[in-house]
């Protein structure tokens, strides 16, 4: 991303026991002008939450590419999984700042703000979900927000002047929490760990929402994206950490006799009530795209390329591409015709109107 003559990007790796940070580089010479790291040092705001002072400290990727407010002059980075990922046993409290929303200063680096989604995440729940932009009205007051789909099954919506939390709803099948306290925390039902016998816990490995592009349509005032719904069993692993060695000490299959699908939905985000659901055979993939003509696309791994109408949810327009759709559709003007592109596999397929 590039903010104010800077390039911005992350990286991955945390289940390669990395650290994780988000960079900015001169463009014309590559110079490195500043580095956050998602995981502190020793002595750094943020390392008491990790245990010990000489616990390994890893984790916390920003593999999705943040959002900018220039009124604000803030950049909103999503951050992953702490390490070891789904076994928190060698780090005990909240592993700041991994599962997290942060608010940067794009001209020092240096973090305004935080909001923790999922502290001491023990099911690989990384909250990189593009950060969107909204001005809402909440309670009667207006409120510059910033809203996510994230991964532990919860929709949020966050003051994006100060990070303080304004709502949380759920948006799929949710049984490792009762809910959401009114500081933001997330009221965990205990025992909900992976474990060697296995664990059922809902959403699954992948989440909720995912990395899949969402949208936002200030026509209809609502949120769209897509979400895996179903549980799966975390069974744990031990093993030492090796210097770039997987480590990701659990994994999570489909509960017996039960199988992940996915719908695809919208959210008033003033509220976080579910307006329509649209329900798939499997998540869709494609990530979303609304247009001002009031409609609002999609994509899914079985090929088939969805438009519907952005206020009801009725599907008005379907295409099967022939290939997985894994990129958002984008829409352009080329010569006073509108147009729809989509990635399908190795191919681009484009639509427009006679």
């Amino acid at each position: 991303m590039i903010v104010k003559g800077k390039v911005l990007v992350g990286t991955a790796g945390a289940e390669f026991g990395t650290r994780g940070f988000v960079d900015a580089y001169a463009p014309d010479t590559g110079e490195r002008l500043w580095r956050f790291y998602t995981v502190p040092e020793d002595g750094a705001p943020g390392s008491e939450t990790w245990g010990k002072a000489e616990a390994l400290r890893v984790g916390g990727s920003t593999w999705i590419t943040g959002t900018y407010d220039p009124e604000l002059n803030l950049v909103y980075w999503g951050t992953g999984n702490p390490g070891p990922d789904m076994n928190g046993d060698v780090r005990p409290g909240d592993n700041l700042y991994t599962c997290s929303l942060v608010a940067l200063d794009p001209d020092t680096g240096k973090a305004k703000w935080h909001f923790q989604f999922t502290p001491h995440d023990t099911h690989d729940w990384d909250a990189v979900a593009d950060p969107v932009l909204v001005d809402l009205t909440i309670g009667g007051r207006k409120v510059k927000a910033v809203i996510q789909a994230n991964r532990n099954g919860y929709f949020y919506a966050l003051d994006r002047t100060s990070g303080q939390f304004l709502l949380a709803r759920p948006y799929t099948e949710i049984n490792w929490a009762t809910g959401i306290g009114p500081d933001g925390r997330p009221l965990v039902i205990p025992g909900m760990d992976p474990s060697n016998q296995g664990t059922k816990v809902c959403p699954g490995l992948g989440g909720g929402h995912n990395w899949s592009a969402t949208a936002f349509s200030p026509q209809t005032g609502l949120y769209y994206f897509g979400s895996a719904d179903g549980c799966q069993t975390f069974y744990r692993h031990d093993s030492e950490f090796v210097e770039g060695a997987w480590y990701q000490l659990s994994d999570a299959r489909d509960a017996a006799g039960e199988r992940t699908k996915g719908s695809f939905l919208a959210i008033d985000p003033a509220t976080g009530e579910i307006r329509w659901r649209f329900e798939m055979v499997h998540p869709p993939s494609g990530g979303a795209m609304a247009t001002a003509g009031n409609l609002v696309f999609t994509g899914d791994v079985s090929g088939n390329l969805i438009a519907f109408d952005a206020r009801t949810g009725k599907v008005l327009w379907r295409f099967q591409t022939g290939a997985a759709i894994h990129a958002p559709p984008v829409s352009y003007a080329f010569e006073g015709k509108q147009y729809v592109a989509v990635a399908s596999g190795s191919a681009v397929l484009v639509f427009a109107l006679p």
